[in-house]
């Protein structure tokens, strides 16, 4: 089975592994959330996938 890449662009595997993501919702409707909503927007989120997602999204992984 081959790789999702529109999938696999989105995270990134840290040097322990961890696969870590740009946070949700943060293109456009911003303007009427606080700005620490914003602010926690911009860091990375941490993912953890079950082993049925891994395998369909990151066989190879």
């Amino acid at each position: 089975m081959k790789t999702n890449k529109s999938y696999s662009k989105r995270i990134r595997v840290t040097r322990t592994g961890k696969l870590v993501a740009r946070a949700k919702g943060q293109d456009h409707f911003n303007a009427k959330q606080s700005g620490g909503q914003r602010r926690a927007k911009r860091r990375a989120v941490s993912l953890t996938l079950t082993a049925k997602v891994r395998r369909r999204f990151l066989p190879g992984a």
